[in-house]
């Protein structure tokens, strides 16, 4: 078992089990969490006795960077991390005015299918534990000095496909490194029984579903969950989620030359979102080399946000970053993976 994926409370029901003072877990975790150790040996306020029961019993989860790269253009830094077996994530660091946002996976792929996505081409490996999420916080922050204020879980894969281990990070976030939940975003493509079971919780996370459609016809071209659950029943998911957390959601939109991005698409995407507490994140989409979707062009993209915003929909079009360094969601990771294919193959 993984000591860095359990909350406080986790770590106490541990102790208890292997006859320790629950005092302890605030010890271990203040060691895992707030001074980031790697080994049972450097808590070095617990008894040589009880780091070697530790050390029997448990494991520290670890991450190593494999690849780094910094844009030219904005300061944005791409990290590829290599997991303890080899497996490998991605995660960006995003420079703001006011204060540093990391955008790290929660999955190694994913199986959502989405056909824009570079994150989806290769199909789902593994989700990954609590600790390995922080993991990337912790380590981008080590590597650049810098405070980390917020996260946003929108790299590779899909958070509520990975629910439980999703709400212990938001649970050990808070607990560890003071990152509360109103500066945590979770992006999801919508898997709607998900979406009302965290509803339930009344977290105050801020909730952005990948939507990039007016209607079920369009949506089911690029998202196959779209088959498992219709536009109506995902924006009437939304509304409950808003009315029970009072937290607005957003709802991001990629815009794709001549299939969703024109204004009488957006007009019919305004008509569905009326009265909701919900903001629409324009995104000009990536390229991606396994679909033919190109990017629709500077004029159309603001001709769909005016006729949004003329609506009442608050509407903003998203900033690239690191389009220098493929710091979309998925392109570098691909990239990595497929030279170490050909590596491996020149080497036989």
């Amino acid at each position: 078992m993984d000591l860095r994926s359990l909350t406080q409370e986790q770590l106490k029901e541990e102790m208890l089990k292997i006859g320790e003072k629950p005092f302890r877990a605030k010890q271990i975790f203040d060691w895992l969490h707030i001074k980031q150790v790697g080994s049972f040996d450097e808590m070095t306020n617990l008894s040589k006795a009880l780091r070697d029961k530790l050390s029997q019993n448990y494991s520290i989860s670890d991450i190593k960077i494999a690849e780094k790269l910094i844009s030219k253009q904005d300061n944005t830094i791409k990290y590829l991390f290599e997991l303890e077996n080899g497996i490998i994530i991605e995660s960006v660091l995003m420079r703001y005015s006011y204060g540093n946002t990391v955008c790290i996976s929660s999955q190694a792929g994913c199986r959502m299918g989405c056909r824009f996505c570079a994150s989806t081409v290769d199909g789902l490996e593994r989700s990954l534990s609590a600790g390995e999420m922080l993991l990337q916080i912790y380590k981008i922050s080590q590597d650049t000095g810098e405070r980390v204020g917020h996260v946003v879980i929108m790299g590779s894969g899909e958070p509520l496909d990975n629910y439980d281990n999703l709400l212990d990070f938001i649970r050990i976030t808070g607990e560890g490194i003071g990152i509360g939940q109103r500066h945590i975003t979770v992006s999801t493509c919508g898997l709607v029984d998900k979406i009302n079971e965290l509803a339930k919780l009344k977290l105050q996370i801020t909730l952005a579903i990948s939507l990039h459609a007016p209607n079920d016809e369009i949506r089911r071209q690029t998202m196959p969950i779209a088959n498992k659950y219709g536009i109506d029943e995902l924006i009437a998911a939304a509304r409950a989620y808003a009315d029970t957390t009072k937290r607005r959601v957003t709802f991001e939109y990629a815009l794709i030359k001549g299939l969703n991005d024109s204004t009488e698409n957006a007009a019919e995407l305004a008509d569905r979102l009326k009265g909701g507490l919900f903001h629409v994140n324009l995104i000009p989409v990536n390229d991606v080399k396994e679909n033919n979707y190109l990017r629709s062009d500077e004029h159309t993209i603001k001709a769909f946000a005016q006729t949004l915003s003329s609506k009442g929909i608050e509407t903003t079009v998203r900033r690239r970053l690191g389009s220098d360094i493929n710091a979309a969601c998925g392109q570098l990771r691909k990239r990595y993976k497929e030279k170490k294919v050909l590596e491996n193959d020149s080497s036989r």
